[in-house]
């Protein structure tokens, strides 16, 4: 077979797959857009507002931003963890450098572990029993002031 006729063959098989890959990968972006939910972080300097994905179930919180190259600086994720409990996160196959804000029930900050090393498998602890933890792009929290005891308003922390 010519290099011409290979390259013809080859384009044509792999082409489809790209364009499903494109296709697939469009959709999953325009559902994360869908899911984003508002979270607010009520620090001295005023409220700082950001666009979150909540991770609910043990799956989500499993998998976490791992792979993902880029996040913008408005946006974040939130675990859900269903009760109060000691929180051990990592880095394991996690691109992004992230702060780490360790929330209690209701809603204040009990801790920020700032500008977390990706890939490291170094467990980083939540200090304290936690409800939630956000992560959001290494640097912001200082950037904004966030503080621990600082108020974070999200649906998540007005249940009983």
């Amino acid at each position: 077979m010519r290099i011409t006729s290979l390259r013809r063959a080859v384009g044509s098989a792999v082409l489809p797959a790209l364009i499903a890959l494109a296709v697939t990968a469009s959709s999953a972006a325009a559902w994360a857009e869908s899911a984003l939910e508002k979270l607010v972080v009520v620090t001295a300097g005023g409220p700082r507002a950001f666009e979150v994905e909540v991770m609910r179930t043990e799956q989500e919180r499993a998998k976490g931003l791992m792979f993902r190259r880029y996040m913008p600086e408005d946006r974040g994720m939130l675990f859900d963890f269903k009760e109060t409990q000691p929180v051990m996160m990592w880095m394991k196959d996690t691109f992004i450098p992230l702060d780490m804000v360790f929330i209690r029930k209701d809603g204040t900050i009990a801790r920020i572990a700032e500008n977390t090393e990706p890939h490291s498998t170094r467990t980083i602890s939540s200090g304290e029993p936690v409800y939630a933890v956000l992560e959001i792009n290494a640097g912001v929290s200082a950037k904004l002031g966030m503080k621990p005891g600082d108020a974070v308003q999200h649906p998540l922390f007005g249940r009983k």
